[in-house]
């Protein structure tokens, strides 16, 4: 029986074509494994399930005119982008107001910074959903406390908004109008902008 022969200059081309479909199997697993579980701080931060693509944390162009560092969250996209150098930027997918009147507008920059924050409903979240009484005195940081693992304090004229960009306890809301005002993001993605961002950034919000 002939055998065909492989040739050097042909198995190059079959390991080149190998590595190039396997790029994207490659870079999905990447992807996905940045919503893995996690440990921090004496707590577990559950694995995200069945993550839509197009929300997962990447590298994208950035052609705005904003510094290097910059935060912009665009409310009608659902997304947020962390300004890089070189016409670059880290795309997360968010959470945005339910409706137009929660959204906050403008420009605000990080006042402070809390890791496993505590959390207290304001009077018209209550209204709005009445199971936030049982929490009027507040919350402790935990898996069970809304604002996740990390949350970011928005300021403008030196006084807190009463906005953040924070985490979540649920993870299935994210790309959707669903919250009282404030952003949230996978508890991963608030996990790796907090550690980016530092007090005094400046954050557009469009």
């Amino acid at each position: 029986m002939n055998r065909p022969k492989i040739t050097t200059e042909s198995a190059v081309r079959l390991s080149r074509r190998a590595f190039t479909l396997g790029l994207p199997l490659f870079a999905a697993g990447c992807m996905t494994a940045n919503y893995g579980y996690v440990s921090d701080g004496g707590h577990t931060i559950s694995a995200v399930e069945n993550v839509d693509p197009s929300l997962m944390r990447t590298e994208v162009s950035w052609s705005g005119n904003e510094k290097p560092g910059t935060v912009v969250v665009n409310i009608g996209q659902r997304r947020l982008y962390l300004v890089q150098d070189g016409g670059r930027a880290i795309r997360y997918g968010v959470g945005v107001g339910r409706s137009e009147g929660a959204n906050f507008r403008g420009t605000a920059v990080i006042g402070r910074k809390e890791k496993w924050p505590h959390w207290t409903p304001t009077a018209s979240m209550m209204s709005a959903i009445p199971r936030y009484r049982a929490f009027a005195g507040g919350m402790q940081g935990g898996p069970e406390n809304p604002l996740g693992p990390r949350a970011l304090y928005l300021y403008r004229g030196g006084k807190d908004t009463y906005f953040r960009l924070h985490g979540t306890i649920e993870p299935e809301t994210i790309g959707t109008a669903v919250s009282s005002g404030c952003i949230r993001l996978f508890n991963q993605d608030i996990l790796d902008l907090y550690e980016r961002v530092p007090v005094g950034a400046t954050v557009k919000v469009i």
